[in-house]
């Protein structure tokens, strides 16, 4: 007869990703090298030069502090790859503050045909990760003054009542907000891919 007891099974933690998130995606904060960062413009690319800020919220509305956002996006022509375009990566990667809080830097996208050849309104393309989330989030991020927005098929897709998630609007100072929010009243819409 053993006399050995057994503790008691508990609950563990529960971790989807892994611990080389942050190490990898986002190695600033460990003394790394990024392969990409907020900057996704540098000084002197042609260009209306912009920035966004905004926060990534939960279901329950509290800041999420360590996602990562990463935009996509054409340059002022509405080119992807622009040869001679230096300075100019059209990628971007910013990871959130303990606040919540993101940034980016670039200069404001142009016009660009879709796969239809219907033209698309300037817009990023935004990757989410965050905790919790097996696969990233796509969604889209336009522009409030922008008259292009009107004949946008992907924007289109979206109801009427939903399409302010996916706007960008101009604030003090000429800096867009463009607030995520990863479910619950107001979530962001995203996209299948």
């Amino acid at each position: 007869m053993s006399t050995d007891r057994k503790a008691p099974l508990a609950l563990t933690p529960s971790q989807t990703i892994g611990p080389f998130f942050a190490y990898a995606l986002t190695p600033r904060a460990y003394g790394g090298k990024e392969l990409a960062t907020e900057q996704v413009a540098a000084e002197g690319v042609a260009g209306e030069r912009i920035r966004i800020e905004g926060t990534v919220y939960d279901g329950d509305g509290v800041p999420v502090g360590d996602a990562m956002i990463e935009t996509w996006q054409a340059d002022a022509e509405g080119r992807f790859n622009a040869a001679g375009n230096a300075g100019f990566t059209g990628f971007g990667r910013a990871e959130t503050s303990a606040e919540g809080a993101y940034f980016v830097e670039t200069v404001r996208p142009g016009a660009l045909p879709g796969p239809n050849g219907a033209m698309q309104a300037p817009h990023l393309a935004v990757s989410v990760f965050a905790r919790g989330l097996l696969v990233r989030l796509a969604t889209r991020i336009y522009f409030d003054d922008e008259p292009g927005n009107a004949g946008d098929p992907v924007l289109a897709l979206v109801p009427a009542a939903r399409r302010a998630t996916l706007i960008a609007k101009r604030g003090p100072g000429g800096v867009f907000r463009f607030d995520i929010r990863l479910q619950g009243e107001g979530e962001t819409v995203f996209f299948d891919l």
